[in-house]
Parts: C-alpha cells; sequence; structure tokens
C-alpha cells in the first residue's frame, strides 16, 4: 500500500494517501507513510524535529484518503509547519454524511477534546483552548444522505468526524463515530466516506500559492455518480 505521488521537487512531496494507511510511526509497528517516505528519500532520523518527523508536516487519519504535503528538506519543513500552525493552509474535504441540512452552509465552532471515557475516541468538550472550526457546505442532497465540502479551520484529531456527529450528521461508515448506522453502512459503503480533496498552501522556496487536489477514489466516486 503506498501512496501516489501528485507533485514532487526538491523541497516537497505532495501525495494522494489511500485510505487504510497510517500517517506516522508512533501509532503502528507496520509500514506508514512516515517509513514510505523516510525510506525512499534516506531522510535519517535524528533529533530535530525534522529527523524525529522524517519530513511529515500534517497527517491524516488511517481510513481518510486525499492530499498531503511533506517536506524534504530541514527548512521547507519548518515554513510549512508554521504556516499548518498560523492556519495559512486552506484544506478541503468531501465527505457523504447522514441526513439531510437545513441551510446550504453553516460552521461549527466547538472545542475537540480526548473522551474521557474512551481514549481512543475524541468528543465535543469545555477546554476552550482546545477550540475547533469547521465549515461545511452542501455539494449534493442524495435522499437521506447529503454530500457536503468541509474546510476545516483547525487540525484537531478526528475534528471533522466529530463536529459531523455533533450535528447529527455522522460521515458514513464511520467505524468510531457511526454507532449503529456503521453496520448498515458498511454493507454498501466499503470505507470511511471522508477525502481530503485539496491542499493550498505557500510553496516554502517561491512563497507562491500552489494548490493541489485528489480526486475521489473509485470505491467512494462509484457511490456517488
Amino acid at each position: 500500500m503506498e501512496p501516489r505521488i501528485i507533485f514532487e521537487d526538491e523541497w516537497i512531496c505532495v501525495i494522494d494517501k489511500p485510505a487504510g494507511l497510517v500517517t506516522n510511526d508512533s501509532s503502528t509497528s507496520r509500514n506508514t507513510l512516515q517509513s514510505w517516505f523516510a525510506k525512499k528519500y534516506g531522510i535519517e532520523r535524528e533529533e530535530t524535529e525534522f529527523g524525529s518527523k522524517q519530513g511529515l508536516v500534517h497527517r491524516l487519519d488511517k481510513d481518510t484518503s486525499g492530499v498531503m504535503v511533506l517536506a524534504k528538506t530541514q527548512s521547507a519543513y519548518e515554513i510549512l509547519k508554521k504556516q499548518f500552525l498560523e492556519r495559512k493552509v486552506v484544506k478541503k474535504y468531501i465527505a457523504l454524511v447522514h441526513g439531510r441540512f437545513n441551510e446550504s452552509e453553516g460552521s461549527v465552532a466547538l472545542p475537540i477534546e480526548r473522551n474521557p471515557k474512551d481514549k481512543f475516541k475524541f468528543a465535543i468538550g469545555r477546554d476552550l483552548s482546545r477550540m475547533a472550526i469547521t465549515d461545511w457546505r452542501v455539494l449534493e442532497q442524495r435522499g437521506d444522505y447529503t454530500l457536503v465540502e468541509l474546510t476545516p479551520h483547525t487540525g484537531r484529531t478526528h475534528q471533522i468526524r466529530v463536529h459531523m456527529k455533533h450535528l447529527g450528521h455522522p460521515v458514513v461508515a464511520d467505524p468510531i463515530y457511526g454507532g449503529k448506522r456503521y453496520k448498515v453502512d458498511i454493507k454498501w459503503c466499503p470505507r470511511l466516506f471522508l477525502h481530503a480533496a485539496s491542499l493550498e498552501f505557500a510553496h516554502p522556496q517561491s512563497r507562491e500559492r500552489v494548490e493541489f487536489e485528489a480526486e475521489l477514489p473509485g470505491e467512494l466516486a462509484k457511490l456517488v455518480h
């Protein structure tokens, strides 16, 4: 299971991560995006942040597919990381969620914290320092389901999935937050219907804004086309 390279130069590598591929080494001993990237480009593990992350600037959940950018150099890593921290990176996701919306677009601004009852889950919390913001826009209503575009302005773990569940519109085939619906979803949808469709940022060398896209993978596209 390897990512597809969308673009690369001497500073960055932009990839389309397949669902099922774990991003970083800290959560598994199996092959990961981090180990693939480090081996492919000879990035040794070092004490610096760039070395310890081995080029990983951000992450996607294991079950989420789509666009990611990785840094090939220390300077590229620092510049990209700063953009993510300062919320200057524009991320757009496509998801199929349960239910129909009464409005065509909206925003959720609620803090997300680790669920005290389950360390593998996250939930809406009270700590405002963990505030998370997600914009949503309806693309298409499909019966009792809605195809939405989501723009997270923060990068909390499971942010989109938790926010959509809170709104009463859990992502289709979500094994963690889908509840009883998941058992029905998985019969017709093979995986979590969440895809990182585009990523826009300033190139670390030219500083010009660039945008990269990844189409819905076939197993999801055939369900909505």
